[in-house]
């Protein structure tokens, strides 16, 4: 095993992605991660793509995490009797909650409450922004707008208000029903669409673990509220996505890259990861490379400290879905080798006050100053590996755990390689000495490395961690280890 890309890949399936066979070849280019969109799909379709992963991943030797992304409030207009009607600028158009089937002068509303969160003056966007209306007024059921310019206007195409502000929940009665489906699918991560506060992602917790799930939660950026909220957020949750689509929609696109860059910074500096997510490399759903655009936004977000780039339609509908994932394994890489390794001034200025997180920097600290060849830690619950990702210290973390959850669910962190191993040792240098043996199996050292090890005592326990030994592997073998 070779730590070649500390970004991590997350990669949508769909019709495109689910065969055995693309999913062999998915697992083949480096997905290190796959995302259910809950939208769309039954839970036996997702169970089917899981297990059909799994197997895959098993035979390349692989750790592959297993991301539900809930649908959220999606605030859309209705049908149209006739399909899809051309609207000019200047034109009046009515959104109105009455009406059943939609034509040229006005259409439906799935969100009758839209009426109640918008005033004259305000702005709706539709169609991901494609479609601008000035709000006139508002009578009864109906909302008098005015559109900006000339378009086209179809079924079901989502609504945002400029600035934000509208009220419909981030859990809807789906979402509930899809987070027991989650549980019940053993998934790693659960995606929380549109929250707003702190309070959303703690609800969400609270299902998920009312239905047996440990699964680890992520707020996904996409509301104004969202950003204003951001702290509250972070403390309530294990990570973000940078959801751009709908951010963008709602505080403007050219704010867009300055609060990327934020929020992953906060993330970080929370202990929490950040996923970057929506059109990285969109073209490629037609076409097999992508624009040098997508190339430096791709970079850009490695650039920036993000755990992991997230591919979309690329991979779930997309022409070329392998092709996408071998295109984001080689920006990522030439990214991060362009990278000065520096241990930064808020690594530097913290004060600690749990031992397992002091062992953790310690580990950094000393890795980063004698250029080892790797930290490993011997993790029960994957909070040593966290902390440590969080910091670029150059030096390539294998999170070595016996529990199979936290091998997954370490997966998306920066800079992790889960290994998965036995503690048959009770012997502190017995199972130092069994880890450097994984690692030699892994291809991640050679006797004569220098390896700085990560330990908890009592053996197995979790939150542990208590010791660091630098170690040269190889050096000093403890009598007859019990390795099998």
């Amino acid at each position: 095993m070779t730590a070649q890309r500390s970004t991590k890949i997350v990669a949508t399936l769909g019709p495109a992605s689910s065969s055995p066979e693309r999913l062999a070849e998915l697992v083949a280019a480096g997905i290190d991660v796959v995302r259910l969109n809950f939208s769309h799909g039954t839970a036996e379709d997702h169970k089917k793509r899981i297990d059909i992963l799994r197997d895959a991943a098993h035979r390349a030797g692989r750790t592959v995490g297993v991301m539900a992304d809930l649908q959220g409030p999606k605030i859309r207009i209705g049908k149209f009797a006739a399909g899809p009607v051309a609207i000019k600028a200047g034109q009046g158009f009515i959104l109105d909650a009455a009406c059943p089937l939609g034509d040229a002068t006005r259409v439906g509303l799935d969100y009758p409450e839209l009426i109640d969160d918008v005033v004259a003056g305000d702005v709706l966007l539709l169609d991901d922004g494609r479609t601008v209306f000035d709000i006139e007024h508002i009578e009864g059921t109906e909302i008098h707008c005015r559109n900006r310019h000339d378009g086209e206007l179809s079924n079901n195409k989502g609504i945002n208000k400029q600035g934000g502000g509208l009220s419909a929940p981030a859990l809807t009665p789906k979402d509930m029903a899809d987070i027991k489906t989650a549980a019940a699918l053993n998934v790693d991560y659960v995606a929380v669409s549109f929250p707003k506060s702190g309070a959303d992602m703690r609800q969400a917790r609270q299902l998920l673990r009312d239905a047996g799930s440990d699964a680890l939660v992520i707020a996904k950026i996409e509301r104004v509220e969202a950003v204003e909220n951001l702290e509250d957020i972070l403390h309530a949750t294990d990570g973000i996505m940078v959801a751009r689509g709908d951010l963008a929609v709602e505080v403007g696109d050219a704010a867009v890259p300055a609060l990327q860059k934020r929020m992953i910074r906060l993330a970080r500096e929370h202990n929490r990861f950040a996923i970057t997510a929506t059109q990285m490399m969109e073209s490629m759903i037609t076409s097999p490379v992508p624009t040098r655009a997508e190339v430096s936004d791709v970079a850009n977000a490695v650039l920036d400290g993000t755990d992991a780039v997230m591919l979309s339609a690329e991979t779930a509908s997309g022409a070329y879905p392998v092709q996408a994932v071998e295109a984001m394994v080689r920006v990522c890489v030439a990214a991060e080798q362009s990278q000065t390794v520096t241990l930064d001034t808020h690594f530097l200025d913290q004060v600690f006050t749990r031992i397992d997180q002091s062992i953790s920097m310690a580990a950094l600290f000393t890795a980063f100053h004698l250029k080892v060849k790797a930290i490993a830690t011997l993790t029960e619950s994957g909070s040593t590996t966290l902390w440590m990702s969080r910091v670029n210290c150059g030096v390539p973390i294998y999170a070595l755990t016996p529990r199979i959850r936290t091998r997954y669910r370490v997966s998306i962190y920066r800079d992790v390689y889960p290994l998965l191993t036995e503690y048959i040792a009770t012997d502190r240098d017995e199972l130092l000495w069994q880890a450097e043996e994984i690692l030699i199996a892994a291809g991640a050292v050679v006797p004569g490395d220098l390896i700085v090890l990560t330990i908890g005592e009592p053996i197995g326990q979790a939150g542990g961690t208590n010791t660091m030994k630098l170690v040269k592997v190889g050096e000093h073998r403890p009598p007859k280890p019990a390795i099998r």
